[in-house]
């Protein structure tokens, strides 16, 4: 049976609200002013508040402000006076669902609250849809058959349903913060709040406010009050991305945070409990930046409670075949093409490159190779970086064949150079050939010949 909260001061129409509504199945709690509603708000929280707006003491406005700091996401539908329309419509601007005014309807009071929790159950049955669609597909973007994956898994799977803080370490590109939402994701915390914060990216000035929030006022351009990421992930996840980019009085304030359970804002005069599980990652070598000085020793051994470390690409070159197959499905989804696989040499080539930018760049070289490709299979002459060779050096070896001469061998070579210059324009504007034209350089009709030329 769904719950409504009654706010109102004048005991009639108590009665009157009351009887309608359970007369329809549903159950009433009765609040005459706003410290008894915010009491059953946060003790008792119904399905659907009715709120007046003219109560003596606190009025409604400022106790659908507080209804919503204890449970942001509660319908609020106001109640006012016929000649009061516009104080429901600033209402509304501030998170009410709807108003009713008195007198009212019973008809229209019941269809408006039908509306509002159907339109409650229809937004929670979307966020459960997400949240499940997010769990899967971070469990199976981690793709790979080596022995560094299925120990990378074991270790996913045995950290994530405690609460230990775990460093996950691993260079660019290897899929940092896939692990650290598959890690949210299997944990108790899953239907709660994932925030991640780039560490790399705030200025030292912004990151005691975007980690730990503020009071408005607290400093010149401070207008409003801001939650930090701390209190927007109080029961479930923060993940710190590049933490080693924290300056040391930051590391200071959040070790201190990290002992005690309790955040501060900026200019705030009372401490906020706080319940949060920290993942922190780093692309450097973390104990090394320890050793150097350069990273708290006392911080680093608390947030080390677990430490997974990603392997490059490099490392699993066996998985390389299947991560590329996966990224190219992926690609045919998105550009509708239907490239069935790559050759024989694209493989090898596969195989054999470097790989510094790991699986980042395994996934834009195949997702590129895909949007320019006009065949069945991929060959080295779509790969993106020179032709034939993801180390950038393009392949002109060529064979000396009978009757060609230099110059006829030099002009082939050119040919094919130009061809692969064009595609590598066209990928990196995305498709629009006058940016490609002024890439290489030359006028649009001297592109579009070209592409003509080669069938492009």
């Amino acid at each position: 049976m769904e719950s409504i909260l009654i706010v109102e001061d004048n005991k009639d129409l108590q009665l009157i609200l009351s009887n309608i509504l359970r007369a329809e199945g549903y159950e009433t709690i009765i609040a005459g002013d706003g410290n008894r509603a915010l009491k059953e708000v946060k003790h008792h929280p119904p399905d659907l508040v009715l709120l007046d707006i003219k109560l003596p003491g606190m009025d409604g406005m400022k106790i659908l402000e507080e209804t919503r700091k204890i449970e942001k996401d509660l319908i609020v539908i106001m109640l006012t006076a016929y000649g009061d329309v516009k104080g429901a419509v600033r209402a509304m601007k501030s998170g009410a669902f709807d108003y009713v005014t008195k007198p009212f309807d019973n008809e229209e009071l019941i269809l408006i609250i039908k509306k509002a929790l159907q339109t409650q159950s229809l937004n929670k049955e979307v966020e459960d849809l997400r949240k499940r669609l997010g769990e899967r597909n971070a469990s199976d973007e981690i793709i790979g058959e080596s022995p560094q994956i299925k120990k990378l898994l074991r270790e996913v799977e045995i950290v994530a349903p405690t609460n230990l803080t775990v460093v996950v370490q691993g260079e660019s590109g290897t899929g940092k913060e896939l692990v650290v939402r598959a890690i949210h994701q299997k944990s108790l915390r899953k239907g709660m709040p994932f925030i991640p914060l780039d560490c790399g990216a705030i200025p030292e000035t912004l990151a005691e406010s975007e980690l730990f929030g503020h009071e408005k006022g607290a400093f010149t351009g401070a207008d409003t009050q801001k939650e930090g990421k701390f209190e927007q992930a109080n029961g479930g996840t923060l993940f710190l991305d590049e933490i080693t980019n924290l300056s040391d009085a930051i590391q200071v304030e959040l070790l201190r945070v990290l002992q005690e359970r309790k955040i501060q804002r900026i200019g705030g005069k009372r401490e906020i409990k706080i319940d949060v599980r920290i993942i922190a990652a780093t692309n450097v070598d973390f104990s090394g930046m320890v050793r150097a000085g350069k990273f708290r020793a006392d911080l680093f051994y608390r947030l080390n409670e677990f430490h997974i470390d990603l392997p490059p690409l490099r490392d699993r070159r066996e998985d390389i075949p299947i991560l590329a197959r996966h990224f190219l499905q992926e690609a045919n989804r998105e550009f509708n093409k239907k490239i069935e696989g790559f050759s024989d040499k694209t493989v090898e080539i596969l195989l054999n490159s470097p790989w510094p930018g790991n699986i980042r760049e395994l996934k834009n070289l195949v997702k590129k190779a895909v949007l320019v490709a006009d065949s069945k299979y991929l060959t080295p002459a779509y790969l993106s970086l020179g032709g034939t060779d993801t180390s950038g050096k393009p392949d002109l070896h060529y064979t000396l064949e009978e009757g060609c001469s230099l110059r006829e061998i030099t002009q082939k070579a050119a040919k094919e150079i130009e061809r692969d210059m064009l595609k590598q324009a066209l990928i990196k504007s995305g498709g629009n050939k006058t940016k490609a034209a002024i890439i290489l350089k030359i006028d649009r009709m001297t592109l579009y010949s070209k592409l003509k030329e080669y069938q492009l």
